[in-house]
């Protein structure tokens, strides 16, 4: 018998935890009283979090595993795990359990009534930096403005989602991956449940700057084609800016004997003039690499072992699904 609830848990090197993740989600989804599968995905871990999970997917058989080649991401983690869940309602929450997993059952009660989308909107952020806090709310706010489809604030990835929304979402192709937008963008029946996210349990986070500024960049370039405008009106504004010193200059030499000679301003106005260009090509080249991506077409991730799944073979490439192939 197929599972009811399908919980789809991305990890990379959660080893200090992921014990304790299981248990959790185990207490929780046997006191819903239905069948279901925890269906963990290891992003390339370093450490013995794939080991520790062949071992609990050995003891239980709601456990199932699937064990990537290498690390490809937290958002490709958590397509890979839409792509083999089978549940008829869909949860996806990270391994850290700064999203208690006792949320699942107000978001299950939710689906209950009929919506086919219910995500959790963080009321406080415990254990983060001040920094992190702050660049996160610019974020969500600046993707709101800049985006035509509403994608809620204060929102991440721990959400539930109908079978059906599931099986849209794996016929999206895409490689650069914002999976909440996407979620946003297909539509449906939703609401939201209110929670107050805790403190890492233990490790690291996985989302250091230099990740998070590439997941702000998925986010933006994916829903919006708004920078590459901001650009084009940069360049019109300089342009007719420029036009107008010119008849300036034209007027002061012609009309009057006094012009200020010098290099200062020539470089100064030239490094200001190059600078902003090489910003708006740097916008435009990153739509052109998202392209480039998108065009290579190769599988999104690759799997080297699955556990859990007794006819299941070794894949290179991503289930085909029966809507918007």
């Amino acid at each position: 018998m197929k599972a009811r609830y399908s919980v789809i848990v991305p990890m990379f090197n959660e080893e200090e935890v992921i014990q304790i993740t299981y248990e959790r989600l185990k207490k929780v989804m046997d006191d819903c009283g239905d069948s279901y599968e925890l269906v963990f995905v290891n992003d390339g871990s370093r450490d013995r979090t794939a080991e520790i999970m062949r071992g609990i997917s050995s003891r239980d058989e709601h456990v199932k595993l699937i064990d990537f080649s290498r690390n490809f991401g937290h958002q490709v983690a958590i397509t890979a795990g839409m792509d083999y869940a089978e549940g008829q309602a869909v949860v996806v929450i990270d391994a850290d359990l700064q999203d208690p997993p006792e949320v699942i059952l107000q978001m299950i009660a939710k689906w209950k009534e009929g919506y086919e989308v219910v995500y959790a909107k963080r009321l406080k952020r415990h254990g983060e930096t001040f920094f992190k806090k702050v660049t996160a709310k610019i974020f969500y706010r600046l993707l709101s403005s800049m985006t035509s489809v509403e994608i809620p604030t204060d929102t991440g990835d721990f959400r539930l989602i109908d079978r059906k929304v599931c099986d849209v979402l794996r016929g999206l192709k895409e490689k650069n991956r914002y999976v909440r937008g996407l979620v946003s963008w297909v539509g449906f029946r939703q609401t939201m449940v209110e929670y107050v996210r805790e403190e890492r349990f233990a490790g690291e986070t996985k989302y250091p700057l230099k990740k998070m500024i590439r997941f702000a960049l998925d986010g933006i370039t994916s829903f919006s084609h708004k920078p590459l405008k901001i650009a084009s009106y940069i360049g019109f504004f300089l342009s007719f800016s420029s036009f107008i010193y010119l008849f300036l200059v034209l007027f002061q030499k012609v009309f009057t004997s006094w012009t200020v000679p010098g290099w200062a301003s020539i470089v100064g106005v030239n490094l200001l003039f190059n600078g902003i260009v090489l910003m708006l090509l740097g916008v435009i080249g990153e739509y052109i690499g998202r392209i480039y991506d998108e065009s290579k077409d190769r599988p999104l991730y690759i799997v080297r072992e699955t556990k859990g799944y007794p006819d299941a073979e070794i894949e290179d490439t991503r289930k085909e699904s029966d809507y918007a192939r």
